[in-house]
């Protein structure tokens, strides 16, 4: 059984672009960052720090090419009172999301002990709630390559603001994760917003 211990960003944008950054501060392979984008044509390119993390993640998800290269985030703590920034840079992005307080689902999910939250047969309990509430999100299903695979979600940030580029083109202003992004089995909600999250994957 691997785990991924850490965050998941997803937020759209005007140009149509979406965009998914995981932000792993443990897993199988330390701690990592890496992203996966879906342009508006439905093309998904999965950036990543080296091989052997990107065939791993590509053992998982769908994705139509792949680019190698440093993938750095920095950022602030956002709080109900006060505003947060992370600040994304990997091959051909370069992106800064400022990030809010709690939302509706935040609130919801923070009220549950983290040891639920995460445990694998919570996640397949939810899941039917999940896809009837948000569209698009599931919290258990198969990878790629047909392991089991769920998502236990503890907290959620809203995302307020975006702004960068994507192949050296402007993504626009914020905007909602629509159409669902398609690289597994679920997509993360369509408001945008960044998510405490654990990802396991049984054989």
């Amino acid at each position: 059984m691997w785990r991924y211990d850490g965050e998941i960003l997803g937020v759209g944008s005007a140009s149509g672009t979406r965009l998914v950054v995981g932000l792993w501060r443990r897993s199988p392979f330390g701690t990592f960052a890496d992203v996966m984008v879906e342009d508006p044509g439905g093309r998904r390119t999965l950036l990543a720090p080296s091989r052997e993390i990107a065939d791993e993640v590509a053992r998982l998800y769908r994705f139509d090419q792949v680019r190698l290269g440093p993938v750095r985030v920095q950022g602030s703590a956002a709080s109900d009172a006060h505003p947060g920034l992370l600040v994304v840079s990997a091959p051909g992005l370069r992106l800064t999301v400022t990030l809010g307080g709690r939302d509706g689902l935040g609130r919801v999910l923070s009220l549950l002990p983290r040891g639920l939250a995460a445990s694998t047969s919570w996640a397949r309990v939810v899941d039917a709630p999940a896809r009837l509430l948000a569209p698009g999100v599931r919290t258990a299903g198969l990878t790629r390559d047909g392991r089991r695979a769920t998502y236990g979600a503890w907290d959620r940030r809203r995302a307020i603001a975006v702004e960068g580029t994507w192949s050296g083109e402007d993504l626009g202003v914020l905007a909602p994760v629509d159409p669902p992004v398609r690289f597994g089995f679920g997509s993360s909600p369509r408001a945008p917003g960044l998510t405490r999250v654990v990802t396991t994957v049984r054989p």
